[in-house]
């Protein structure tokens, strides 16, 4: 296609054509004709005015035509970007319709199930009326037993009476004996009955105690559901407390290992008062730098130091060129210079960068923080200095990882952590500064540690009474130092030193967000497992989330899912898989966390 597209060629301007120099020469033999040949000279002179008067003609036609032209050239662009609102319109209609499918196949199954539960009840109700049937039928002939049993005794004392009436004589031997036969077969037909009777209803029990073992078996059913439902919850629980544990326990022997190379291999404690001599600012300068830190910390202390000389003694950088793998704030050839700014000067850089990026719109936001980075250089610096604005910056957010600002710009721009997280974490101090201002309704700035705890339990309803308590001893530590036991100073807080750092404190709830983040993404690698495929597809990813995340609305999990498989949802087929670890290494980058409480939390 390219190829096609840089061999097609379109015509030349028409007047282009009339006006190109390449005519001047037959007008001039032309008219060299004209003068040698006297005799047509008149001839060839009204044919070159001819000629003369259609060119100018034409010259007008074109210059007439010209408005046109541009009228055509700008319906064109307007068709096309009805085309694209009308293609854009039918991709938001296919979604709508997508998610109404979705509504409608939940509605059909609910009504399946209904169907199902009512078809039920009515073979449970033709059985009963089965079991009455039967009942009143043998009720009925027991009736009619009853009923003519009756009616002999009737006649039996009938006869009786007449027997004993006065006046009457003897009976007769021969109707007795009539009367006796008759009687043995009725009690012969009646002997037969009742062992028919007894044969057919001796296993029957009374309604009375049936409806009663009914209620008990009813009220046993549901209990076994209950447990069953338990049971369920606990497995899923000893199933994530195993995996924790497992993964605990090879932490600790990794860490156990650990432990017995560095015992094996271990070399005395470093002499870090050596330091004092080489760093610039000698004895005072170290043990401010060095106050309260690890050896390890300390090791990185030494390089930053030993790395900022180095990059003050560097005049110049090389450039790393136009490939695909560099980003494009660092693409340049040749040489640039390096600026040496100051630390200070960077972090009020990047400060000043990352308040323009958030002034931005969410639209003009699309555009990678890489862009943004150099368009804000030459903006500021100009053209011709942002190359060597940039190399500068970069080099010096790439060595100072000490300081909270630089190592977060330098792993958003370089790609190790989504951008989004930056704007989270901002937004969470934001949002429990706003929490902490309306509890202090007398606004002096301060707040009884009661009052304090509640704020942040408001602020974050899901965080565990240890997470709080974790906070609230810290934000004693932090406020130390000229701070009542009584009442908690909390703007003190939010300050930062000169650097941008922020206190003990906010650097605590970021930590509890990480460790919030990393098991909400242990217990969606859990949920995932359990559906024993190689690779997860969109629908396992979005039911695993719901499972886990109930109360989450339908934009957080398209964005999520969309940070997951890093293409829209728009874009997203349902038959597009992709292998748990890449999942899993995506999210681990991307701004996400728990959005409400578990299942279980909520039926609590």
């Amino acid at each position: 296609m390219a190829c096609i597209c840089q061999c097609t060629s379109y015509p030349p301007d028409p007047e282009t054509l009339l006006n190109h120099r390449y005519n001047r020469p037959y007008r001039e033999i032309f008219e060299f004709f004209i003068e040698d040949f006297k005799t047509y000279k008149p001839l060839l002179s009204s044919i070159k005015n001819e000629y003369e008067i259609t060119l100018a003609h034409f010259r007008e036609k074109i210059r007439s035509l010209e408005p046109l032209k541009a009228m055509l050239v700008n319906i064109s662009e307007e068709c096309n970007e009805k085309i694209l609102a009308i293609r854009a319109e039918e991709r938001y209609e296919i979604k709508m319709l997508k998610k109404e499918k979705i509504n409608l196949l939940k509605l059909i199954d609910k009504k399946n199930e209904e169907k199902i539960s009512l078809q039920t009840q009515v073979a449970k109700l033709r059985k009963n009326l089965a079991e009455e049937y039967l009942h009143f039928l043998n009720e009925r002939d027991a009736r009619r037993i009853l009923i003519a049993d009756l009616n002999e005794l009737r006649y039996q004392r009938e006869d009786m009476s007449l027997a004993q009436s006065p006046g009457v004589g003897g009976e007769d031997p021969v109707k007795l004996t009539l009367a006796l036969k008759m009687a043995r077969q009725d009690l012969t037909k009646t002997q037969m009955e009742l062992n028919t009777m007894k044969a057919n209803f001796g296993d029957v029990v009374p309604r009375r105690d049936f409806e009663m073992e009914e209620k008990k078996n009813k009220a046993l059913f549901e209990m076994m559901e209950n447990l069953k439902s338990d049971f369920q919850e606990i497995r899923k629980e000893y199933d994530l407390l195993l995996q924790v544990h497992s993964a605990i326990v090879k932490d600790r022997d990794e860490f156990h290992n650990e432990l017995q190379e560095i015992q094996r291999t271990s070399t005395p404690r470093p002499n870090w008062s050596k330091c004092e001599a080489v760093i610039s600012g000698g004895r005072e300068r170290w043990q401010l730098l060095s106050q309260g830190k690890s050896s390890d910390q300390l090791v990185d202390v030494l390089l930053e130091e030993i790395g900022s000389s180095l990059l003050l003694e560097r005049e110049t950088f090389q450039g790393l060129g136009f490939s695909e793998d560099v980003p494009v704030f660092l693409q340049t050839g040749g040489v640039v210079r390096n600026k040496k700014p100051s630390k200070k000067e960077v972090v009020d850089i990047v400060k000043d960068i990352w308040k323009e990026r958030i002034a931005q719109d969410q639209k003009e936001r699309l555009s990678p923080l890489s862009v943004f980075f150099l368009n804000y250089l030459k903006k500021r610096f100009g053209e011709a200095s942002a190359m060597d604005w940039s190399y500068s910056i970069f080099e010096n957010i790439k060595l100072f990882h000490s300081i909270e600002v630089m190592k977060q710009f330098y792993d958003v721009l370089t790609g190790k952590l989504d951008e989004n997280v930056f704007h989270d974490q901002k937004s969470l101090v934001l949002h429990l500064m706003k929490e902490l201002i309306s509890t202090d309704i007398q606004n002096e700035g301060s707040l009884t540690t009661d009052q304090f705890s509640q704020a942040l339990r408001n602020a974050f309803p899901l965080k565990t009474d240890e997470q709080i308590k974790e906070l609230m001893d810290v934000a004693m530590t932090q406020l130390e130092e000229g701070n009542s036991l009584d009442f908690i100073h909390y703007r003190l807080l939010f300050s930062e030193d000169e650097m941008g750092n922020s206190g003990l404190f906010i650097q605590k709830l970021w930590d509890q967000a990480q460790n919030e983040k990393q098991a909400y993404l242990v217990e969606l690698k859990t949920e995932l497992e359990s559906n024993k495929t190689a690779e997860i597809t969109p629908g396992m990813l979005r039911q695993a989330l719901i499972n886990i995340d109930p109360t989450m609305d339908e934009y957080t999990l398209d964005s999520y899912m969309s940070q997951a498989f890093r293409t829209s949802i728009a874009g997203l087929e349902p038959e597009y898989a992709k292998k748990l670890e890449i999942l899993l290494e995506h999210l681990q980058t991307a701004a996400i966390k728990r959005i409400g409480p578990r299942e279980a939390e909520i039926s609590s």
